[in-house]
């Protein structure tokens, strides 16, 4: 199905409280999709060159040291796993290189691939999602964002699952995801579209068409979106809220009750050279649930 991976999931960690509660979610999410769950390290220091850091200069205990902290760490998050979703097979490994290399490396043969928003050092809005940022917008599979939400750690179970659309190359493999989620969890849809002044707008503008058109064609747009989904999940209740406004607004709004978000990599109009849509960007520095970001398979 498009927009749907089926290798195993794979998490990366690095040792942070969020990173765990990424762990947790993603043997949830290995659960439901019945497949294996991946744990991985990226160690910086076990590469054979490193420019930002003199490891080469380090004790040999020192090194020594990060390995065992290393193996604790994997250790730990397995654990965490377990606890969520006992029958799911599970690896862990550390892999050198930096943790953008290694999880991009990852996600070729992911089905999904998860992250918490931030890590170590991510203390600062300016730092917040960095690793995630660039792992979603370079990522071969979808993405999964686990974001900090305070302690104790957790995230939502209850809510329905929205999906957000803002054009027919992007629909299909969010929507495909997204039902199958809803599905699963036995949860509501919440499918959400809006239109704004910046971009679909202009085009209206010129054409100096009434309002109430361009409200008409974009509740076509989303009628048309879902057209067969319905026969495919019966017994996913699907509700629809267009409007015009900002699709990051809404999505944050939507957030606050949801327990996922699923969006597009690429926003309406995307080329191929920009990996990243200006809302899936802005969804995983302040979302309040999870979010997957889908990546097309054209992308």
């Amino acid at each position: 199905m498009s927009g749907v991976g089926t290798g195993p999931v794979v998490v990366g960690v690095d040792g942070s409280a969020v990173a765990r509660n990424a762990a947790r979610w993603a043997a949830r999410e290995a659960d439901r999709r019945r497949t294996a769950l991946r744990i991985i390290y990226a160690d910086v220091t076990a590469q054979p060159v490193v420019t930002e850091i003199p490891v080469l200069h380090w004790p040999k205990e020192h090194q020594v040291h990060i390995r065992e902290q290393v193996g604790r760490w994997l250790a730990s998050s397995a654990d965490g796993a377990r606890e969520q979703a006992p029958e799911v097979p599970l690896s862990t490994a550390s892999i050198p290189g930096t943790p953008e290399k290694v999880l991009i490396a990852e996600s070729e043969t992911a089905g999904l691939l998860v992250v918490g928003d931030r890590g170590f050092g991510g203390f600062t809005e300016l730092l917040a999602g960095a690793v995630a940022v660039k792992v979603a917008a370079h990522a071969h599979s979808s993405v999964a964002v686990v974001p900090d939400v305070g302690d104790p750690l957790t995230f939502p179970v209850t809510g329905p699952v929205v999906a957000g659309v803002d054009d027919p190359r992007s629909a299909e493999p969010v929507l495909a995801h997204a039902f199958a989620v809803a599905a699963s969890w036995e949860a509501p849809l919440h499918v959400v579209h809006t239109w704004e002044v910046i971009g679909i707008d202009l085009k209206w503008m010129r054409a100096r068409l009434p309002e109430e058109e361009v409200a008409e064609s974009e509740q076509r747009f989303v009628s048309e979106a879902l057209a067969g989904w319905g026969e495919r999940f019966p017994d996913v209740e699907v509700r629809r809220f267009v409007s015009r406004g900002s699709p990051t607004a809404e999505l944050l709004a939507h957030a606050k009750e949801a327990q996922l978000v699923v969006v597009g990599a690429r926003g309406r109009g995307g080329f191929p050279g920009l990996r990243l849509g200006s809302t899936s960007h802005k969804l995983i520095h302040h979302s309040s649930c999870p979010i997957i970001v889908v990546r097309d398979d054209q992308d």
